[in-house]
């Protein structure tokens, strides 16, 4: 994994803009209805290709494939692993029982919305859990190596994104095996091949792992703080051994409390779970900072470990608002005096812009203004901290 040596480098959080036709053909499949695979790994490759494109032109360093073969960037597993099935359900956020309006304003936004969503449509876990999804995922690591080659070059690396066994454990319900820390290990155990797929061809590995924060105004919403720290224990633990075979530097740990437009006045502290975050064996922690109800958080940056990057979130996902690329730059160079050295500093975005398909807010073109202001922040930072 590259550090930012001569300037600040830039990457995002995996997920962008689908093609409308791909969106409508992955929230129909999502519903049940009839899907024409061919049709959709054809759409699926060509927008890969556009995003790779899209990608360097906007000024990356360390592009991705957008999860544009993907309909969530969690959900896709059902068709990957074994013993998933039925109908399950999920608890609401904290902050929809708080803001009641708040709550019927979402509910009124989202009806009819052709997406894919991450609370409904769940599957249960209703046998053992093994990986059955190796075609799928070479044909993806295929396309994304074919769109990067046609490229023409431009970027500095390429990643992968892949699910924490946590994020995967707390949306699936378990009613198979006799207990948590079974079920989380079982997800580990058949994520490992995943992520040894991904490092094995090339690429960074990005972990995806909401669950390390979201899951307490979640699933622990209702119960105390130790518990959830016991979570984040035991999913950073399993991750740490499905990553035994993986050099650390190969892989980036990404945590955020939810890409949704919400209070967030419930959201866990970072400095609740920063101890815990810090063992996992990963080359760079990836945590978002301009969100608003956690930007003040930075200063905690100065306990991180020294070998470690940071990859902060300086553009919000959220909002048709371009961040001026000066306050961009204000962002990093606040992130890089926390962390205490600007080479240990990679810019990016606070999650992905469409982490379910059809979920995002944000249209496309605004995406890649935001990418390009991104880029721009970046060089005036670098301009500063680099003299």
């Amino acid at each position: 994994m590259l550090a930012s040596e001569t300037r600040i480098l830039c990457s995002h959080a995996g997920s962008l803009p689908r093609p409308v036709a791909l969106t409508q053909l992955y929230a129909g499949r999502a519903r049940g209805e009839p899907a024409d695979a061919a049709e959709i790994d054809r759409f699926g490759a060509s927008a890969v290709r556009r995003v790779v494109d899209e990608q360097i032109a906007s000024g990356l360093d360390v592009i991705g494939n957008g999860e544009q073969q993907r309909d969530s960037f969690v959900l896709y597993l059902r068709r990957r692993l074994s013993g998933l099935g039925g109908v399950g359900s999920r608890l609401p956020w904290a902050e929809l029982a708080a803001y009641p309006e708040f709550a019927a304003a979402l509910k009124r936004r989202l009806a009819g919305k052709d997406a894919v969503s991450n609370r409904e449509h769940l599957p249960k876990c209703v046998g053992e859990i093994g990986y059955v999804g190796h075609g799928e995922l070479n044909a993806e690591i295929r396309d994304f190596k074919a769109a990067l080659a046609s490229s023409g070059g431009g970027y500095a690396e390429a990643f992968l994104t892949a699910p924490s066994p946590g994020i995967l454990a707390a949306i699936v319900r378990n009613e198979h095996y006799a207990s948590q820390q079974d079920y989380v290990a079982a997800i580990g155990g058949a994520l490992q091949i995943e992520y040894e797929a991904i490092v094995g061809a090339g690429f960074l590995l990005q972990i995806d792992a909401p669950d390390l924060a979201l899951e307490r105004h979640v699933s622990f919403q209702h119960r105390p703080l130790e518990d959830f720290q016991a979570f984040v224990e035991l999913v950073v633990a399993t991750i740490n051994q499905a990553l035994t075979n993986i050099p650390r530097e190969r892989v980036r740990l990404h945590v955020c409390w939810g890409n949704y437009e919400s209070p967030h006045d419930r959201d866990v502290p970072l400095k609740d779970i920063l101890g815990i975050l810090k063992r996992a064996k990963v080359g760079a922690l990836y945590l978002p900072f301009a969100n608003p109800r956690h930007a003040h958080e930075v200063p905690l940056l100065k306990a991180l470990d020294p070998a470690q990057l940071l990859i902060a979130g300086v553009i919000d996902p959220l909002t048709n608002f371009v961040q001026h690329p000066a306050t961009v730059a204000d962002r990093i160079e606040r992130v890089a005096a926390a962390v205490g050295d600007p080479r240990r500093v990679i810019a990016a975005t606070d999650c992905g812009f469409d982490t379910s398909a059809g979920m995002g807010r944000i249209t496309e073109d605004v995406v890649w203004a935001k990418l390009r202001a991104l880029g721009e922040g970046a060089k005036i930072a670098s301009r500063r901290l680099f003299l």
